[in-house]
């Protein structure tokens, strides 16, 4: 076994490791990819729940819905966030509890990572409902933003001292660090999100999200619109300089991207005008979670 064998089995085994969605979750993620599922299926299962039902009913009443009254049902939770939100929600509290550490955070800066990742996931947001995707899919967009770049957190654990070379040679170079990952570290981050994603067997569109963010104009599968979505999200986010990644020069998506999704810089206007309330607002669904 030569050295980049034993770099990532060093990986598998750290994922291996990482705790497992717990069983409400996994079967939340199993209904909600039931096209036949109904909000009583999750009914069910979150009632047994008494942490999962708690944070659905604060997010529910919470200043980020701003509903006239306090909903006391979970059913009634249920329906008016929507089967994808309840799913996210539960996703994105299984994954933060596991991930939010500081002890995996030896080359980039926590607070600068998840504030760059929270900027994905709202300016992806924000494009979704310009674009008016469907109500129901929305917090899917949000949701691939946020953990566009989870694959980091094991490389940054294991291979501090590599992120670092791979970082300062991203900046000597003015390449994207994403580049100089496959030069300096054994496997890319996508490819370690990847590895995160089937054990964790989250939803397809996420996870080509996930995968080919960097190199949207290569993938010819069924998810072109979140992917295309977060790629442009990203760039922006790292034009913009919310929080950092480690990534000071981002790779600029293709031309065609921008046209599939109708948007040009000129949409740089409009989002510093909404990210800082809008990360606002997020930041009440993160602290849910």
């Amino acid at each position: 076994m030569d050295q980049k064998e034993k770099d990532i089995r060093k990986i598998i085994n750290y994922i291996n490791q990482m705790p497992s969605l717990s069983t409400t979750v996994a079967k939340i993620l199993e209904i909600c990819n039931d096209p036949n599922a109904s909000p009583a299926d999750l009914n069910r299962i979150i009632s047994l729940d008494p942490v999962l039902m708690a944070k659905i009913m604060k997010l529910i009443n919470s200043a980020y819905y701003g509903l006239p009254h306090e909903i006391t049902s979970l059913a009634r939770a249920i329906i008016m966030l929507g089967i994808n939100t309840v799913k996210n929600l539960a996703l994105s509290t299984a994954v933060l509890t596991r991930l939010k550490n500081k002890n995996q955070f030896s080359a980039i800066d926590m607070d600068g990572f998840w504030k760059h990742s929270l900027g994905v996931a709202v300016i992806a947001k924000y494009i979704a409902k310009r674009r008016k995707i469907d109500v129901n899919m929305i917090e899917e967009f949000f949701i691939a933003g946020l953990l566009h770049d989870i694959g980091k957190i094991p490389l940054n654990s294991i291979f501090s001292e590599k992120y670092l070379m791979a970082m300062t040679m991203s900046d000597r170079k003015n390449e994207s660090l994403f580049l100089t990952e496959r030069k300096v570290m054994p496997i890319d981050h996508t490819r370690v999100g990847l590895l995160i994603l089937k054990t964790w067997k989250v939803g397809e569109s996420i996870t080509d999200a996930i995968i080919h963010h960097h190199e949207p104009e290569k993938y010819q599968g069924k998810n072109k619109e979140i992917l295309y979505t977060v790629a442009i999200a990203d760039y922006f986010a790292n034009f913009l300089e919310i929080g950092f990644a480690g990534n000071r020069f981002p790779e600029k998506p293709n031309e065609e991207i921008f046209k599939h999704l109708d948007i040009s810089f000129d949409i740089l206007d409009e989002i510093e005008e909404v990210v800082t309330a809008e990360i606002e607002k997020a930041t009440i669904f993160l602290n849910i979670s």
